[in-house]
């Protein structure tokens, strides 16, 4: 991970630096904003680490101005509980204090950096998988990964490159899907100063940033085709032009998209061209769903159980049989990334020595009733208070919207968890802009929205 550290603060932050380049990361140093924007428009980077008496406001905002996407950690001496507050509405996502505690840096740049490298298989279905990625990592050949949504294609990605010859060099990940389709030429190409409205100074794009290592194009089939044209011109001749550029840059990177689609089809439909396919797939791996790999289920449960009480800083419970059953029995629709969020809310609602069957919540928001032996814990239709009813709590939702139900259900969790935005985000599934979106809204109209620190750790039933 590319981390860069804005400030001076007395030497902390070069403790903290030490810190961070044993933990693996490549950290560079800026001591004022100006130096940290020339270093992010010529270097890039994945994380900003920031003195608390800088003005994190306007760094937030000139990221933005500059579409910049790139989260920032507040750190600080002696910081009251108010300024860190501050620092956090203003755009932080974590806040450190400062002398830095070792563990205590490495648990935010695991959490923020959102890079969790564990890699947990148990499935023999998921084993031929790993062999063949293990097996052409090596090689300069591009792949294609295909799967459902939340199957764990990144991961399968940066285990292709942690395999590969590239691995010490960087890991660089863009999701199509997420970036506007009118900004997605200039993330992937860089552009130069004044290139369009806002174009400031020149700027690298993801293929610079990647330069020697591996470049990770997540969920390939939302690019828009005229795109892809540019896209494959840089795969065939190795070189991109930066938007606005007068020459092409030479560029020494390897490719691994993925898609949840069949590109296939897309081919047919005229959205996806057919030569870049063919570039793309020079191997293909097929990531199963979770439901086809039941044997994976309960190891990765037992995992995010572990990671989730240790990461809210309550005691570990492990499964019961019951709540086992009920894992193994549902679908999985939206297999890893579902199975994650079910665990993180089962933590924190379980109660007793075990989290128990009463503890798991669907993300339907439906509570499976388990029957009490392993063959009949089966979701029951009676038990299910999902939006046809009630809710958990006997708060009835007949009647009522969808929004106010989901700005309950946000302000409640963030209530639940002190105010934390990163738990909160985690906990509900979403991204952590969509949850600020939406509070911002809220706070447009008026509505009260616990800051960091406030709420009360009471059950979400």
């Amino acid at each position: 991970m590319r981390l860069l550290i804005i400030g001076k603060l007395d030497g902390q932050l070069g403790n903290a630096s030490a810190i961070a380049v044993k933990k693996g990361a490549r950290v560079t140093h800026a001591t004022d904003p100006d130096m940290a924007f020339d270093s992010l428009r010529s270097k890039g980077a994945d994380l900003l680490m920031v003195d608390v008496a800088l003005d994190i406001k306007a760094i937030v905002e000139q990221l933005k101005t500059e579409h910049f996407s790139v989260p920032i950690v507040a750190c600080g001496i002696g910081t009251d509980a108010r300024t860190a507050a501050q620092a956090i509405r203003n755009g932080a996502k974590e806040y450190i204090p400062l002398p830095p505690d070792a563990e205590l840096i490495a648990a935010v740049l695991e959490a923020v950096a959102e890079e969790d490298d564990t890699f947990i298989v148990r499935d023999d279905v998921t084993r031929q998988v790993v062999r063949l990625a293990e097996q052409v990592a090596p090689s300069e050949a591009s792949i294609l990964i295909t799967g459902e949504s939340g199957t764990g294609k990144e991961v399968f990605a940066r285990l292709v490159h942690r395999k590969s010859h590239r691995a010490k060099q960087a890991f660089v990940s863009v999701n199509c899907a997420a970036i506007p389709e009118n900004l997605l030429e200039s993330e992937l190409f860089g552009h130069e100063k004044g290139a369009f409205t806002g174009a400031v100074a020149r700027r690298i794009g993801k293929f610079e940033e990647a330069d020697g290592g591996t470049l990770l194009l997540d969920e390939i089939s939302e690019m828009d085709i005229r795109l892809q044209a540019k896209l494959l011109r840089a795969i065939q001749e190795r070189e991109i032009d930066r938007v606005g550029g007068a020459r092409p840059v030479k560029i020494n990177i390897r490719i691994i998209a993925t898609s949840n689609r069949d590109l296939a089809e897309e081919v047919k439909k005229g959205t996806f061209r057919e030569d870049l396919l063919f570039r793309l797939n020079v191997v293909n791996l097929r990531i199963p769903a979770l439901r086809e790999r039941p044997a994976d289920i309960e190891a990765l449960a037992d995992h995010f159980a572990h990671k989730y009480a240790e990461m809210n800083s309550i005691p570990f419970r492990p499964l019961s049989e019951g709540a086992r059953a009920i894992l193994r029995a549902h679908r999985w629709q939206g297999n890893v990334r579902e199975l994650e969020n079910t665990l993180h809310r089962a933590v924190l609602l379980s109660s007793g020595s075990e989290i128990g069957p009463d503890a798991i919540s669907l993300p339907d928001g439906s509570r499976p009733h388990y029957q009490g032996s392993p063959q009949s814990a089966q979701p029951s239709d009676a038990s299910t208070d999902g939006m046809a009813g009630g809710a958990a709590g006997g708060v009835p939702l007949v009647g009522r919207t969808v929004a106010d139900v989901e700005r309950d259900l946000i302000i409640d969790t963030l209530k639940h968890c002190l105010g934390n935005r990163t738990h909160a985000a985690n906990i509900l599934g979403i991204s952590i802009r969509t949850l600020r979106n939406k509070l911002n809204q809220y706070q447009s109209e008026g509505l009260p929205v616990p800051a960091p620190g406030e709420g009360a750790r009471a059950s979400l039933s």
